[in-house]
């Protein structure tokens, strides 16, 4: 029998009111992946995220974690995930080694094997200089590697993460995304995580890109940046539309204005801007070339920009 995929999701609609937050999604999660859901505010990427962690069930649909199904394996299925919610969830007022104590009893640990396995973690995290210290005065970057401690002290086989990035300067980001690779390289350990940010998506094996409760994309990252099919061109100028319209005749391309600028996407541009500037006198105030990036896909599947808000509920 073929082993279950870390997770197996099967037509999943959610809504909250009349507002149809999640619309028949369907994809799988293989074990040891390094996996992203990323989307604009109100794609839909909380609200699985919330379904995946158990705290609300599937109005619709199938959810399976590693082969038990959410809705009716809860118990089983919560022994096999850590969580690491985007606010923070340590008692300020305990220390690091008395945060994990409640937490590991929590999933039944005692004596001997609970404390083994807080230090095991402490090191892990090179937190073994601070377990007597007071969550309070951790930086935001120390109370983060707590965190992660806490959700795998019982050893779980799928860590998901909402936002770990939330209040992270770039640095500490950097260092988050190298424990989470070891993690899933030296550990085996599924990691799920969701983002607003889609340069932080990049890092992941696979990313999952929502919109208005649907999933537009689904690849690494890499072959999602291929499909754009060359480089990105940006130009503003003071008639987008017009300027637009006769882009799209001249090169055979897809010109979409977004945010008041003309985008599109044209192999080899480089080579191709003093033709268009020449073409177009006196009507470009400014043009640019770049690299495709997952935020081009994002446009190419949705025709709008992306807008990479978080933090805000969907159930709002």
């Amino acid at each position: 029998m073929t082993d279950p995929g870390a997770i197996e999701i099967q037509g999943v609609s959610h809504r909250y009111g009349p507002r149809l937050a999640l619309a028949d999604l369907s994809l799988t999660v293989a074990i040891g992946e390094r996996f992203a859901l990323v989307g604009p505010n109100g794609s839909g990427k909380s609200t699985l995220f919330r379904l995946l962690s158990t705290l609300v069930p599937p109005q619709s649909g199938t959810i399976k974690v590693l082969g038990h199904d959410v809705a009716r394996e809860t118990p089983v299925v919560r022994l096999q995930i850590g969580v690491v919610f985007q606010t923070g969830s340590l008692d300020r007022q305990l220390s690091v080694r008395e945060n994990l104590q409640h937490q590991g009893r929590l999933y039944g640990l005692r004596g001997a094997t609970l404390a083994a396995r807080i230090d095991e973690e402490l090191e892990r995290f090179a937190l073994g200089d601070r377990a007597g210290d007071r969550a309070a005065t951790l930086s935001g970057g120390l109370r983060r590697r707590v965190e992660l401690a806490k959700a795998l002290l019982h050893r779980p086989r799928l860590l998901l993460l909402d936002e770990p990035s939330t209040g992270l300067d770039p640095a500490v980001r950097a260092e988050l995304w190298e424990r989470l690779d070891e993690l899933a390289r030296a550990d085996g350990v599924t990691v799920v995580l969701t983002s607003h940010l889609l340069d932080e998506a990049a890092r992941a094996d696979r990313v999952a890109v929502l919109d208005a409760g649907r999933l537009v994309a689904l690849d690494a990252p890499d072959a999602l940046r291929r499909t754009i099919g060359g480089d990105s061109v940006t130009i503003e100028t003071d008639d987008p539309q017009t300027l637009a319209h006769e882009l799209s005749a001249r090169l055979a391309v897809d010109a979409r204005v977004i945010d008041g600028r003309v985008r599109f996407e044209l192999p080899d541009a480089h080579q191709a801007i003093a033709r268009i500037v020449e073409a177009l006198p006196g009507r470009v105030r400014a043009i640019t070339v770049a690299q495709p990036t997952l935020e081009d896909v994002f446009i190419a599947r949705t025709g709008h920009r992306y807008d990479g808000i978080g933090g805000a509920s969907e159930a709002a």
